[in-house]
């Protein structure tokens, strides 16, 4: 009994883990001729497990063996002609799809994916998973024609490319036409890419383009027409709000026409500052004039007075019985009175100055006689 419980308990986790361990992955699957696909295959990581090796392995109608190998000592590619056409991802825990390139009819087959962990008592567990394989051949399809540039309206000089795009088994070729009148195609290109370096208004007009692989009976599938229009007006080109630098019309916008005679102008920064200089110089010039011409309201009128002192000199003056010139004592002192206040002192001033001067004459061709 003790033996049974002790056995119970090591397998224990290796009972919890193989539950938990499946590989999941497609049993069919289709590819495309000359095209890529993907075997999938994949597990959830479980701890205390680690991956120790990952093998894919091929069955054909004649022959098998192992394409791919992952251990220790990294990925190996067995098979010759898978070489340079299989990988598998790194660094993708529970990711070990594989991944094949340029599919042959060859391929067809059973594939196998295996996958051995490493428990923590050294116990290996393996799991594996297969997937049927069927390559096809795949007509093109009808093809879509894609635009390098928003809309179909550009301006003179422009850059564009238009691209043909179908699905189908590779190689697809394609060719490119423009209609003309009668319903005539003429060829342009045998490229998928139809692009032009500097557009003009002759090549305005209608385009579509065909594609074709090696399918069948090798149907061709035409796309549907598109109209490209080169406008002759020239492009109009608007300051950018952000950088200051023009900024030209969108190609799918209709372009403005400049009118006739005209032609845009930019007044560099110091001829700018300059004509604002001059201009308020003028301004400063003319107001100062108004100002100087302009005649003020009320005027203020003060005289300068001239207060004679002669008059009180004169009544100083003594006279001997000899002869002897009177000396009149004169003092001017100048005063800013106001005309209206002081009208009668200045009556009375000058008649004071012409008493002075007549003393003062009279004194002078007097002669005192005493006798």
């Amino acid at each position: 009994m003790g033996m049974l419980v002790r056995a119970a308990v090591l397998l224990s986790p290796l009972l919890f883990c193989n539950a938990f361990l499946n590989l999941t992955g497609p049993s069919e699957l289709e590819g495309v001729w000359k095209g890529s696909t993907i075997l999938p295959c994949a597990y959830v990581p479980v701890k205390d497990l680690v991956q120790q090796t990952l093998t894919w392995t091929v069955v054909h109608d004649q022959s098998s063996g192992t394409i791919f190998r992952r251990d220790d000592s990294g990925d190996h590619v067995l098979l010759s002609e898978y070489r340079g056409r299989v990988s598998v991802l790194k660094d993708a825990p529970g990711n070990v799809s594989l991944h094949i390139l340029n599919l042959e009819i060859s391929d067809r087959g059973t594939y196998t994916c295996q996958v051995t962990w490493k428990a923590s008592n050294n116990t290996l567990i393996a799991k594996e998973i297969t997937t049927k394989v069927d390559v096809v051949k795949v007509a093109a399809t009808k093809p879509v024609i894609r635009a390098s540039e928003p809309g179909l309206t550009f301006a003179p000089g422009a850059r564009t490319s238009l691209t043909c795009v179908a699905s189908g088994s590779p190689p697809i070729s394609y060719r490119w036409f423009r209609s003309g009148p009668g319903g005539e195609a003429r060829l342009l290109s045998s490229q998928a890419e139809l692009a032009w370096d500097s557009l003009q208004p002759s090549d305005t007009g209608t385009y579509f383009c065909e594609a074709e692989n090696r399918v069948g009976a090798r149907a061709v599938q035409q796309s549907d027409a598109v109209e490209l229009t080169v406008s002759e007006r020239p492009v109009t080109r608007q300051p950018s709000p952000e950088a200051g630098r023009p900024q030209p019309t969108p190609r799918g916008d209709v372009p403005q026409r400049v009118p006739t005679g005209t032609q845009g102008t930019r007044l560099s920064l110091p001829l700018v500052i300059l004509i604002a200089v001059v201009c308020s110089a003028v301004v400063f010039l003319l107001v100062f004039i108004i100002i100087c011409i302009r005649k003020p309201k009320e005027v203020q009128v003060y005289e300068v007075k001239d207060h004679n002192l002669r008059a009180a000199a004169s009544s100083r003056c003594e006279s001997a019985g000899h002869y002897e010139e009177p000396i009149c004592s004169t003092e001017n002192n100048y005063v800013m009175e106001h005309m209206v206040n002081k009208r009668s002192q200045e009556i009375s001033t000058e008649k004071n100055e012409y008493d002075c001067v007549g003393n003062t004459q009279e004194s002078v061709y007097e002669v005192g006689d005493t006798a």
